[in-house]
């Protein structure tokens, strides 16, 4: 199992982000992942920075540390071919650590290109459509594609690295997983479904199976939940809120109702390894090999502190 630490893009600017990551790989990290957002959930959280330079930054900064997006739209706000590039270049520039971890994205960042955000369905289409454009550009060569949402007129990749990246596709759902499996190299969940894994590899799939866990970090667990609650509230309402709703004040609108004990029921928090191992164990013990901690905790570097003498290496 590899464990990693989730850049929190939404909370930080590009510099504290970068050195975040350069202290998890001091601490013991195998990776980090970044969510790649236009907005933040929250007004109060503050900050969106562009998530590939903040990763191009951070592989020139680091030597071991895994990269992955976690996770960014390939078909709306990004064409594909962008995402193809902009991959390739992040792989090369990594010497080989970067995983491009892909979704069918939230309206909150994907609106804002005015293009509007279509049903469930047609993400899932736009999706599969983005999957094929990537996976032909990184054959090489010029190539054209013509699909119902997505087209791709005589394009070509001309720095690619030796090994392509894995491409993590996000699931919900058994019909995503099946997606993971045969357009993509790698999964990508935020629940410790075994379902999803049995899915992907009944259809095929064979690469890396990450999974974010919430949690947060405070010398008491009465201090982290409050911060988890001021900041992360937007967690609780599930991704059927989180993927239609379109800025932060109408998140801090559905947000209102959510109690501290929502949130503290929603993700481990306080100071005690133990709850934290046993968490991770949920989703080892599921199928997942790639475990990202999302800290929702007032303390960055407590918590890094933390996960370095208590959880790595156990």
């Amino acid at each position: 199992m590899r464990l990693g630490y989730k850049l929190a893009a939404e909370g930080f600017g590009p510099k504290e982000l970068v050195r975040q990551a350069i202290r998890a790989e001091e601490v013991g990290f195998d990776f980090v992942e970044i969510s790649d957002h236009f907005h933040p959930w929250l007004d109060i959280q503050g900050h969106s920075p562009y998530a590939w330079n903040v990763l191009s930054a951070i592989a020139a900064r680091t030597t071991t540390l895994g990269l992955a997006t976690g996770v960014t739209c390939p078909s709306v706000r990004y064409h594909p071919a962008i995402v193809a590039q902009a991959a390739a270049t992040l792989a090369i520039l990594s010497d080989g650590r970067f995983t491009l971890g892909v979704g069918s994205g939230e309206r909150l960042n994907e609106h804002v290109v005015g293009q509007g955000f279509g049903s469930v369905r047609e993400r899932h289409e736009r999706l599969r459509e983005a999957l094929d454009i990537i996976n032909l550009l990184w054959r090489g060569g010029y190539q054209s594609y013509q699909g119902r949402y997505l087209q791709l007129e005589d394009a070509r990749v001309f720095d690619l690295p030796d090994t392509l990246p894995a491409i993590a596709v996000a699931a919900g759902g058994p019909v995503a997983a099946e997606l993971a499996a045969t357009h993509g190299s790698g999964l990508f969940v935020t629940e410790p479904r075994a379902d999803l894994v049995a899915t992907f590899t009944e259809k095929g799939g064979r690469g890396p199976k990450y999974a974010e866990v919430p949690v947060a970090w405070a010398p008491t667990e009465e201090a982290a939940v409050k911060e988890a609650h001021r900041t992360t509230r937007w967690a609780v309402t599930g991704w059927k809120v989180m993927a239609e709703l379109p800025n932060p004040v109408n998140f801090e609108a559905a947000s209102a109702t959510v109690t501290e004990d929502d949130v503290r029921a929603f993700l481990t928090a306080g100071p005690d390894p133990a709850r934290y191992l046993a968490r991770i164990r949920e989703y080892t013990d599921a199928g997942y090999d790639h475990v990202v901690l999302m800290n929702a905790g007032p303390d960055p570097d407590g918590f890094l502190d933390f996960a370095g003498k208590e959880l790595i290496g156990r």
